[in-house]
C-alpha cells in the first residue's frame, strides 16, 4: 500500500512503499534546511538535485550529488541543506 507523508508545511513530499520487502519512501524536497531523526537506519540516495549532509555522528557538512547517497545511523538525526527542488530514495534498514 502506497502511503503520502508530507513535512515541513509540505516542502518535503513522499510516498512510501515496500521495495524488496524493505521499507522505502521516494519524494522531493524543496529548497530549505531541514533537521531529521532516524528510529532505524536509513540509506539516502538523491536521484536528482544535490544536497549538503551533516551527520550527528560525523559533525561536519558533506556534498551529495545526484546519483550518490549517504547513510544515517539508527537512533541518530542530520541536517540538510536543499538549494534546488531535489529527487530523494529513502531506504530504511
Amino acid at each position: 500500500m502506497l502511503k503520502v507523508n508530507q513535512y515541513f508545511n509540505g516542502a518535503i513530499k513522499s510516498i512510501s512503499f515496500t521495495h524488496n520487502t524493505t521499507p522505502a519512501s521516494i519524494g522531493v524536497m524543496a529548497p530549505g534546511e531541514y533537521t531529521f531523526t532516524t528510529s532505524s537506519a536509513e540509506v539516502m540516495h538523491i536521484i536528482s538535485g544535490s544536497a549538503e549532509v551533516k551527520l550527528a555522528t560525523t559533525g561536519h557538512w558533506s556534498s551529495v550529488a545526484a546519483g550518490t547517497h549517504f547513510t544515517v545511523a539508527a537512533n541518530s538525526s542530520f541536517l540538510i541543506k536543499i538549494t534546488t527542488d531535489t529527487a530523494y530514495l529513502c531506504e530504511y534498514c
